[in-house]
């Protein structure tokens, strides 16, 4: 149920006061958030995604931004939610902080989901906690050291590390472990863009970062010329 201070006029006006959405929210009476991604995207990226049941499990959504996914696993039925994030909640030289929109969306919903303003590179993962389920999308490219990153995210990780990320086709090269690296802004004009695994180097990295078992999923099928797409690993840790 929506709160009073947030009933369908206000609401109105705190979602179009927010100068930048990414995600497109649901959040009741009508009023869906303007993200960047539409609503047919992010329903197409959640089932892209083949998450498990969640009911009763706890979830860490690392890189939640406007909190889509943390929100989507808590209506699932998740017993906790915790969404992180530092890029864009936290205020740089270059832009405030974007963390308005997962407070609204938050409110709105009545969510319990809990926020947490950290580098998921820095953070004490001992503070952090054990988690059932990790969600770790739109990530791994944006990181300096992918390898590094995917260490800490199989110490997070209970039962399933769920990677989304971009990814490279090299035709006649998909069983060699290969991964595209961007000096500037060669991945969709974005200078934070770093590396593109294919899937042999995606799946690779997950068990040298100590993951038993990794399954790859919407693997590229044959092509003519080198492709840019995307590619989901669920990534599980020995039992």
């Amino acid at each position: 149920m929506i709160p009073s201070s947030l009933r369908p006029g206000r609401l109105h006006e705190c979602v179009r006061e927010v100068p930048f959405w990414y995600h497109s929210i649901d959040l009741g009476s009508g009023v869906v958030t303007p993200g960047v991604k539409p609503p047919d995207s992010m329903r197409a990226h959640l089932a892209a995604l083949r998450l498990p049941d969640l009911r009763g499990k706890s979830v860490l959504d690392v890189g939640a931004w406007d909190g889509y996914f943390s929100f989507e696993a808590e209506r699932q039925g998740a017993a906790r939610v915790v969404a992180l994030d530092t890029w864009v909640w936290r205020e740089n030289k270059d832009r405030p902080p974007r963390k308005r929109g997962f407070d609204i969306a938050r409110e709105a919903l009545g969510s319990t989901v809990e926020a947490c303003v950290a580098d998921f590179t820095t953070v004490d993962l001992d503070e952090l906690g054990v988690f059932d389920v990790v969600l770790f999308s739109g990530v791994l490219y944006h990181l300096e050291n992918p390898l590094g990153a995917l260490r800490r995210l199989a110490r997070v990780t209970r039962e399933l590390a769920v990677i989304e990320t971009a990814a490279v086709f090299v035709p006649s090269q998909e069983h060699e472990a290969l991964w595209e690296f961007y000096e500037g802004d060669e991945l969709a004009g974005d200078p934070t863009n770093w590396w593109a695994p294919n899937a042999t180097a995606l799946a690779a990295a997950c068990r040298a970062a100590g993951f038993a078992d990794v399954e790859i999923f919407d693997r590229q099928g044959p092509a003519e010329a080198l492709t840019r797409y995307r590619l989901v690993a669920h990534a599980r840790p020995a039992p």
